[in-house]
């Protein structure tokens, strides 16, 4: 796999209903509320946003997300990534227990030059710069929704 190409699995256990968690992360214009890392989220229509997203490296990532499927009732959702990072997301939600288990699948392409230029050394940074950004999401939401 190529190092400007990223792969990231991530599940989140959060004590809220599952209903609850799909529409707080089908609400992208709300993330700023609750995911410090999203500074800024504009809406371009219906399907697509407009993210800039900076966790603990001083670069801010611009994305655009466009829905690719909402489907609540199975919950499932994934949007497809352009921007910074080329790719896509998927999400699940499920009931788990009491509570509900968000598994979120990322794969993305760096698409600016410098990130591609740093990432042939920079690859575990990123990682982790990743890690911390999906901590601190998990902590947000869960606040949120309590």
């Amino acid at each position: 796999m190529p190092l400007t190409r990223y792969r990231f699995r991530t599940d989140w256990t959060l004590s809220a209903p599952a209903h609850r968690v799909f529409a707080a992360v089908v609400d992208l214009g709300r993330y700023p509320v609750w995911w410090p890392d999203v500074r800024s989220v504009r809406q371009v229509d219906d399907d697509t946003a407009e993210l800039v997203c900076r966790a603990m490296l001083p670069y801010a990532l611009r994305l655009r997300m466009t829905r690719v499927e909402e489907e609540p009732h199975e919950g499932r959702l994934a949007v497809a990534l352009t921007g910074d990072l080329e790719g896509s997301l998927r999400g699940r939600v499920l009931e788990c227990g009491g509570g509900t288990r968000l598994e979120i699948a990322q794969d993305v392409v760096v698409r600016t030059p410098l990130l591609r230029t740093l990432s042939a050394v920079a690859h575990p940074v990123f990682r982790l710069n990743h890690a911390a950004m999906m901590r601190r999401g998990l902590r947000g939401l869960r606040a949120v929704l309590a």
